[in-house]
């Protein structure tokens, strides 16, 4: 509903800018709405403003910027012990305390496995701790608890089975999906590799990283091309990896320029002058110099940039002015135009009554 609203008030502000943004009179004359009279009837949240040589650098800008990412990066990996993972331990010439005994055992099925109180049970020495451990911590832990029974127990701990911590990748990847994480760090690449890789819509520069309730961007394009590896991140438990669609960067122009078009920016700066130019200039006939406007959404309403190009100076002006996605750019038609437009539609009308009158009289 709020994109709606949205939606209704940029066609809203289109449709003023068509018949109320500029009025034209039986005598040639258009009038504009910027000074504060006219601005005061307006719309709130429309705001119009003639671009000149005093404001075009406040409003001069770029599609380049890249969003950064903001994911904390961490410098190493240490896995910890949770519960439901499974641990194989061996102590060596002592195969009536390895678990799994025998060769032939799958550890991940017959192992140690930590419950949900984060302790398992272990011969001789009872229940011990694990959950939020490092595997070197218990292994410490079991040896000093066996040396009662053992002289100088030599010990191995290891997970057979990691159960407890995984990520989740959704979005624009070929196979969306739970990954487990292991004694080796997952990074983001990893993650989107066991996927199966991004999809060809996939939008890599802006992934977003769920973690402990806020969302981080990761420009993962940045790692791609430049290798920058704060943007290939070591996940932690419980990320969701989202990876967007790439959504096309699109102006519309349109009105009384030769060949009205949807252009797509793809990330490249786009001027007013350039929009205009690239689809055949104004039409010189039916087209107002003056009335060439930019409707921009923006957080506080709708911003309408006007931009009389009447002279060449007015054009550098506007190659000054960059487009965003999302802008429309309208061109009015001439008061004379629309004049003439108005008696080319009513003389059909004119000529059909007139033959009546004739037909009448003839009788």
């Amino acid at each position: 509903m709020p994109h709606q609203n949205i939606v209704s008030k940029l066609a809203h502000a289109v449709l003023l800018g068509a018949s109320l943004v500029v009025s034209g009179c039986t005598d040639g004359a258009s009038s504009f709405p910027i000074d504060d009279v006219a601005q005061a009837e307006l719309p709130e949240y429309l705001r119009v403003i003639r671009l000149n040589n005093a404001n075009i650098l406040e409003f001069h800008t770029s599609n380049q910027v890249e969003e950064t990412t903001t994911l904390p990066n961490l410098l190493d990996w240490d896995y910890r012990v949770g519960n439901g993972d499974i641990l194989r331990i061996i102590v060596f010439n002592h195969p009536e305390l390895t678990m799994p005994p025998g060769t032939d055992r799958d550890s991940a099925e017959s192992g140690f496995r930590v419950q949900s109180d984060g302790s398992f049970f272990y011969p001789f020495v009872g229940q011990v701790q694990a959950s939020g451990r490092r595997v070197d911590e218990i292994r410490l832990e079991l040896m000093e608890r066996l040396s009662n029974f053992l002289a100088n127990p030599q010990i191995e701990v290891s997970v057979a089975g990691f159960n407890s911590q995984a990520i989740n990748t959704s979005g624009e990847v070929m196979a969306p999906r739970r990954q487990a994480l292991t004694t080796v760090p997952l990074r983001l690449i990893d993650a989107i590799n066991n996927s199966q890789g991004l999809k060809d819509t996939a939008d890599p520069s802006n992934i977003k990283v769920q973690r402990n309730g806020i969302s981080y961007n990761v420009n993962f394009e940045q790692f791609l091309t430049e290798g920058d590896q704060s943007s290939n991140p070591i996940l932690i438990s419980g990320d969701v990896v989202f990876v967007p669609p790439n959504q096309p960067e699109e102006v519309f122009i349109l009105g009384e320029v030769v060949r009205p078009a949807t252009i797509d920016l793809d990330g490249e700066d786009l001027s007013l002058t350039e929009a205009i130019a690239s689809q055949g200039g104004l039409n010189e006939i039916r087209a107002d110099a003056r009335g060439v406007f930019v409707f921009r959404q923006t957080m506080n309403g709708i911003d309408v940039f006007q931009l009389d190009v009447r002279t060449s100076a007015s054009f550098v002006i506007g190659a000054n002015f960059s487009l965003l996605k999302g802008d429309i750019v309208y061109v009015t038609r001439s008061p004379l135009q629309r004049w003439n437009d108005t008696i080319t539609k009513l003389l059909p009308s004119i000529g059909i009554a007139q033959a009546g009158v004739d037909l009448s009289a003839d009788r």
